[in-house]
């Protein structure tokens, strides 16, 4: 995430946290703190979230698989996210996304995918509060469906993304129809590139990490 913290709470008309994360960030990396945009009897809030999606019948935050993603096609069904689907939806801001593709030794090589016009991107997102002995964590994850046709070239999944004449829907601010507005992003929008294999790293810092390679 590339946009500033007042700008983006601008963007999403939202009330800013006091503890949101730095920005710039070129590589955000499960189980930190992201930013995430929530409503709640109208007012949005720009505020920190974990991402990876803790169920409540975790023991600890570690008590299971790592759900940064919850798919689109089933979510309304697995009991961990079911819940959150309806009542707990959130906006991912982001200025882009990494996926991977393997070489023929089995190495993993990073693309770098981003809107063609360069405007920050929404991701839809859910959430849950878990808490175990006094700790409580709010948690999240990107909901993801099959990916479009360019973005298959890549990957087989890419991450719901929300225009912004969607994202009072997805909130929950304007009744019910949020589950239409999981589909692929139109094969227009995006636009992606090789980028270093420093960002398969997850201390690898810097604006490098999305500047081109040449292969």
């Amino acid at each position: 995430m590339t946009l500033p913290n007042d700008a983006m709470a601008q963007l999403f008309a939202a009330q800013p946290a006091n503890d949101l994360p730095d920005v710039p960030n070129f590589n955000v990396c499960p189980t930190t703190q992201i930013h995430t945009v929530s409503s709640e009897d109208g007012r949005r809030r720009l505020a920190p979230m974990r991402w990876g999606f803790i169920p409540h019948w975790y023991d600890t935050p570690a008590g299971g698989p790592l759900l940064i993603n919850a798919r689109a096609e089933t979510i309304a069904e697995k009991p961990a996210f079911q819940a959150a689907c309806r009542a707990r939806r959130c906006l991912i801001p982001a200025s882009g996304f990494y996926e991977w593709t393997k070489d023929e030794e089995g190495g993993r090589d990073p693309w770098y995918i981003k809107p063609k016009d360069a405007a920050p991107l929404a991701f839809a997102g859910i959430w849950q509060d878990w808490g175990k002995e006094g700790e409580t964590l709010r948690t999240c994850a990107i909901v993801t469906i099959a990916a479009n046709t360019s973005i298959s070239a890549i990957h087989h999944r890419m991450p719901v993304i929300l225009s912004a004449q969607d994202w009072p829907l997805w909130l929950g601010e304007q009744g019910k129809g949020a589950a239409l507005l999981m589909q692929p992003a139109p094969e227009n929008l995006l636009m992606f590139h090789r980028v270093d294999r420093a960002v398969n790293s997850n201390r690898a810092v810097g604006a490098a990490l999305i500047e081109p390679i040449t292969t």
